[in-house]
């Protein structure tokens, strides 16, 4: 029989009782674990990490009033001795991410049995980091892709200038270069100019295709204004 000094204390962290309840339930069958508590909110883990003392924290990635990331960043900031494993659905390169810079020792997904949940909160109560650093290398090389790819896009859109823009907006709602003409008063071989411009700066082939690119991008027209300009700029 082990001392109650000896076994691993995990505080639960997890918005669904019913999904606590069973954890609760299931990390008490090994006897060198007790579950002393649960927190259901990012609001909550402070005030029950200093009352309770875990040693472990077993967080979920996504909270009523946050994220595990923010839960573990407070547990450790309270308290740096507490080490923190997250049992989330959450599979995102950010969710990965965001909990490693917030500290975590190890990250399972939800369909994690339980013997394997055991194994992580004892390593990681011994000093074990459980993400694998090739697995982090991965994701950090496809964060770095993803945030070039994403400066990328937004300095393509920026590229564009006022009329550009005012004409792509009216493409993303369905005006073809006619319409467009008679809406902003200006001749068609303008607005052709135009398109072309948009379509070399968004490097695009088609007018279909600038009008998808942008709306994925974060170009987010307005309805048009009826009231339509003069000016041939």
């Amino acid at each position: 029989m082990r001392s109650a000094s000896d076994l691993i204390k995990v505080l639960l962290v997890e918005d669904h009782r019913a999904v606590a309840e069973g954890l609760w339930a299931l990390l008490d069958e090994y006897d060198d674990l007790t579950v002393v508590g649960w927190a259901d909110s990012v609001s909550e883990v402070v005030p029950m990490t200093v009352e309770l003392s875990p040693k472990v924290a077993l967080i979920d990635y996504r909270l009523p009033d946050g994220t595990g990331a923010e839960a573990a960043a407070r547990i450790r900031e309270e308290d740096p001795d507490v080490v923190v494993v997250f049992l989330s659905a959450d599979t995102s390169d950010a969710a990965l991410l965001a909990a490693v810079e917030a500290g975590a020792s190890g990250y399972l997904l939800k369909s994690a049995g339980g013997d394997e949940i055991a194994a992580a909160i004892r390593a990681a109560d011994a000093g074990e980091t459980l993400i694998p650093a090739r697995t982090l290398m991965e994701v950090l090389a496809r964060h770095r892709e993803s945030t070039r790819l994403t400066a990328q896009q937004t300095e393509r859109l920026q590229s564009l200038t006022a009329r550009e823009e005012e004409i792509l907006a009216l493409m993303s709602h369905g005006l073809d270069n006619r319409a467009i003409a008679d809406r902003l008063t200006i001749s068609y071989a303008t607005v052709r100019t135009h398109v072309r411009g948009i379509l070399e700066k968004l490097q695009v082939r088609s007018q279909l295709e600038a009008v998808a690119k942008a709306a994925e991008w974060g170009f987010h027209p307005a309805s048009p204004d009826p009231a339509s300009e003069t000016d041939d700029s």
